[in-house]
């Protein structure tokens, strides 16, 4: 995860022995990407940011090509076509010309061609970038498939909601320099877990809300008071009923709470001092 210039196409450009590292080592499945790069390639599969497609051939022609490329026969190929076709939603312009079609539909072909084979590690860089709501939902449910296959998928995005609803785990990059690591429980709790959002009525000042959740609170909590709400930093675990009920037993008045969490946003912004889809270089890669 990380936003347009941190480094997540140059990272997967050397994962995919497209690029040579500097320095440093990295190993695929047990292979060296300097030394066994063939090996490498033979286990991964990489769906870049732009379609490698042939434009002057059809959504179905594009798959039966690469099906053919990778070795199988013509009966092979085309019934591995049709399961893509099937798979990624592609039968409304399976016959179209990959030129005429929208952006999203010729980015499900390209995944699709990606997965004529199935292979043990699927790298997509930024799979969903300008992707329709249903392009995107389509993607998402054949990587959750993928993942349950077995497949070892590595996906960059500049899209926290993607991070969030998709990975096992999350690296954070800014400048080149992977700055967090964990699941999205894990740096989401970096900023210290949930909160109490406490919206006063008109008028008052709120000074009870603070002492009425002294005992939800977490440790050295900092109440915050700002226009018409307080913020209450709370323990783990602690519900809106929770706290509705501590405002409850000590008479304090409210008009409405609710409890949040931080989000990836939060994250992002705290440890890097910009939101995730702002750039960081003016070039327009890694």
């Amino acid at each position: 995860l990380g936003p347009n210039g941190a480094g997540k196409t140059t990272t997967v450009r050397m994962i995919a022995t497209l690029d040579t590292p500097t320095a440093g080592r990295i190993e695929v499945c047990g292979h060296d990407t300097r030394r066994e790069a063939e090996s490498v390639r033979r286990v991964l599969s990489l769906t870049g940011q732009f379609a490698a497609l042939e434009d002057n051939l059809t959504a179905v022609e594009n798959l039966t090509l690469m099906a053919r490329l990778r070795g199988y026969g013509a009966a092979a190929a085309r019934r591995v076509t049709d399961q893509l076709v099937d798979r990624f939603d592609i039968g409304e312009f399976r016959d179209k010309l990959v030129k005429d079609v929208s952006g999203g539909q010729r980015r499900r072909v390209d995944l699709a061609a990606s997965l004529v084979t199935r292979p043990e590690v699927l790298v997509l860089d930024e799979p969903t970038t300008g992707l329709d709501p249903r392009s995107r939902q389509v993607v998402w449910s054949t990587i959750r498939e993928l993942v349950d296959d077995g497949v070892t998928l590595l996906l960059t995005t500049q899209y926290l909601e993607e991070a969030d609803r998709l990975a096992n785990e999350i690296v954070v990059i800014d400048h080149g320099h992977a700055i967090a690591k964990g699941t999205a429980d894990e740096l989401k709790d970096l900023l210290g877990g949930a909160r109490a959002e406490v919206l006063l009525h008109p008028g008052d000042d709120g000074v009870g809300v603070g002492p009425a959740l002294a005992a939800l609170a977490g440790t050295d909590a900092e109440v915050v008071h700002g226009h018409g709400t307080v913020t209450v930093p709370l323990r783990q675990g602690v519900s809106t009923p929770d706290v509705v009920r501590a405002l409850d037993a000590a008479g304090v008045a409210v008009a409405d709470v609710s409890v949040a969490r931080p989000t990836l946003d939060d994250v992002f912004l705290t440890l890097t001092g910009h939101a995730a889809e702002e750039s960081t270089d003016q070039g327009d890669d890694e």
